[in-house]
Parts: C-alpha cells; structure tokens; sequence
C-alpha cells in the first residue's frame, strides 16, 4: 500500500442489467497509488497519461501514450512505452511516428496533443485519436488556425502509421473540432463511435455530437453523425466522454458553467437533453472547466471527477483531489456513499494553491477481472513539474467487461 493510501486510509456489455449495480453499493475494496515517474525533482514532467491492454499470446500488454509540457498546453512530441508486467515496470519513453512537430507556416508549428488509445479486437490493432495544436515561439498563442482530430495506427506488430485526419467536414466546425482525450466505443460490427466538440469561426461556445466510422484496420471514414448538445455558457460543452453500458450510450460531458452534465442515448447517436451531474439526494455538484471520465465494472459504473470542496477552494478549477463515485443507473445522479479519493490534494489548496498538483487531465482503463487504472500526470502551476501516477482500483467481485 502507497503513502497515499496509508494518509487517506461490445456485445458482453449489453447483457449485463443496470438493476445489478444497485445491488452493489460499492465493488471496490481498495485504491493503491504507485508513482511511475518522479517528475518534481527537475526531470521531464510527463503528461497526458493514456493506457489501453492489447491481448497477446503470452498474456495482455499495456500500451501507454504520454507527452511532456513545459508551460500552459505547451506539450512535446507523443512519446510510447509499454508493460508486460501489469504496470510494474514500463520500457522507456520512444517518439511515436507522426506525433511529432511540423512546420505550419511562418514562425508556426503544428503539433499533436491528447492522444487517446483504443483497442480494435477485429482488426487487432490500436487507434490513437489525438488533436492538432499551434505553436509560436515555443508557446501556445490564442489565435489559433482551424484544429482538427487526428490518428494513427498501430498495427499488430508493432509498427505505427503515418497520421492522419480525422474525416469531418462541416461548417459548424470551421475553428475546431476536437476528439482529443475521448473515451471512445467500438461497436460490434467494429465501428467505432467517437464524441467530439466543436465550434464555428463565428461562435465562442462548443457544442458536443459523436460521430460513428467504420474502420478497416487503416482507416476511419465517416457513416453517421450524432445530433448536437448545446449550452452557451462561455465555452459551452467540452470533451465529452462515451461508454456503453447496460444496453445504452451514456456522455458525461465538461462545461463551464460550475457545473458536469451526463446524457443517455440508446444508438450512440441521438441524445437526451444533458442533466447536471447531481448526488442521490438531487445537490448539484459544483464544477469547473474539467474533464469527467467513466469507470466501468460489469455490476455498476462509477464517474471520475473533480469537484469544490472545503480544502480546495482556491485551487484553479479545483483540480485537486480527484474523486470516484458509483452512478446510480435509474436516475444517473451519483451515489455520495461511495465517493473516494483517487488522488489527494497535496498541499495548502486555500493559502498557497499555486503548488497544488493538478490531475485534471487524467484517464481510465480497464486491466482485468481484478482492476482497473486510473492514470494522472501532476502538474504544479508554479513551476509546471509533477510526479506521473498511477492509481490500482480493485474489485471485490471478478469484472467480466475484462472478458471481451
């Protein structure tokens, strides 16, 4: 057990009933944390954490992306490394092809932020789907040219391909369309659903749709697109988060008006009106411009997030600590009995919060039967350094997602 913890003391998926997660208040019996990297100390801070297990004949390899920053969404190029040993070592850091930096024009460079990694069983490769962004002078700079989601490939060998954009073009999205960091769902028939945000050259607020591909191993080409989510609240919806889960599609979705949103749909494609995320008892929770992610087990899902606390009040978008809690599948509030802390807040969040670490750019997977990962890159905004962690959350019962 870490000093963390001794301080705080698709087709399977469709078979398994929302009525069995109320059955089972709570499935976790412990969350280990493990540091992967030390990053305070003046080496790189890596960022960006994201790991998905590809199968292998002599037992699952983890697959992790990741990328360094230096200053405020001022990332280096896409790094890979991997584990075959359930995250007890990792190989070093390697440039994943394609992910790199190119020149844009002028003094401008484009590069690739956000990549997320998702397993593709009927062609046995990985698709990495991640999203362009604007460098001048060794800084992100607001005047950004139109952006756009992006991918490579990565084949059952090994090798990764050239990058590519991600096909979708419509007027709506004329500034940006953004797939980066999504959690993305592979159907049966191997198409793959991914959730995007985006926006006009005219319009400052984001809306959410998903966008559904087939795939043939190489390439992703548009079939359908989803209807939109709006809210103008200053930047509207952002990074929106998919899962398939008791025979429906479910988006927990990031805004910016003190408040996450979940919504239901039973194609992946038309979507409810987005709720507020909420606790069983109907009180809001009070959020700010971060991402959510899902955690799943195949007797009930839980939310990752970030929230206002006592502590925390004074912590940018208090992105420290970082929670879990179950969701409730009848009324998609959370259950506040089972909220834990993955990782917590280190330091004074009300008088010296600049050297908080933040974890709000975090990601989920799920490893086997026995646990799941929970993955965050600290970043301290006095100085941009933070350690790379990783946090082990163990079921009770066996996990039969694990089994696809």
């Amino acid at each position: 057990m870490s000093k963390w913890m001794s301080m705080l003391g698709g087709v399977l998926l469709c078979t398994i009933g929302a009525a069995a997660a109320l059955q089972s208040p709570d499935l976790i019996t412990g969350i280990e944390t493990v540091k992967l990297h030390d990053g305070r100390n003046g080496t790189p801070t890596w960022f960006l954490p994201r790991v998905c297990m590809v199968p292998q004949k002599s037992g699952s390899l983890a697959l992790m992306v990741l990328q360094t920053i230096v200053g405020s969404d001022y990332y280096g190029p896409v790094h890979w490394r991997e584990s075959r040993d359930l995250g007890k070592s990792w190989s070093a850091p390697q440039l994943v092809p394609g992910l790199g930096r190119e020149p844009y024009k002028d003094d401008i460079e484009s590069a690739v932020s956000d990549v997320n990694l998702t397993y593709h069983a009927r062609t046995n490769t990985v698709i990495g789907i991640g999203e362009i962004v604007y460098y001048r002078g060794g800084k992100y700079f607001p005047e950004q040219p139109p952006r756009y989601p992006v991918y490579v490939v990565r084949d059952a060998n090994g090798k990764w391909s050239e990058r590519r954009k991600l096909e979708w073009d419509d007027p709506r999205a004329s500034a940006i369309f953004a797939a980066g960091s999504a959690q993305t769902v592979v159907l049966p028939n191997g198409d793959v659903i991914v959730p995007i945000s985006f926006r006009a050259q005219e319009r400052t607020d984001f809306s959410v749709t998903t966008l559904q591909y087939g795939y043939d191993g190489k390439a992703l080409k548009l079939k359908h697109v989803g209807s939109t989510l709006v809210n103008t609240v200053k930047r509207g919806l952002l990074e929106p988060q998919l899962i398939k889960y008791g025979g429906r599609f479910l988006l927990t979705i990031r805004a910016e008006d003190n408040a996450g949103y979940v919504s239901s749909s039973a194609d992946g494609l038309q979507w409810t009106p987005p709720q507020a995320w909420q606790w069983d008892d109907g009180t809001a929770l009070t959020m700010s411009t971060t991402q959510q992610h899902w955690l799943t087990h195949s007797d009930g899902w839980y939310l990752v997030y970030t929230r206002k606390a006592e502590a925390n009040a004074n912590v940018m978008r208090w992105r420290a600590p970082l929670y879990l809690a179950q969701v409730n599948p009848k009324t998609l509030r959370l259950m506040r009995a089972t909220e834990r802390t993955v990782f917590p807040l280190i330091g004074d969040g009300l008088n010296d919060p600049t050297n908080v670490a933040h974890y709000g750019n975090f990601h989920v997977n799920e490893v086997n039967q026995h646990e799941s990962w929970i993955l965050s890159g600290e970043v301290i905004p006095s100085n941009f350094r933070g350690d790379l962690w990783m946090a082990r959350v163990r079921w009770n019962k066996p996990n039969r997602l694990a089994l696809r």
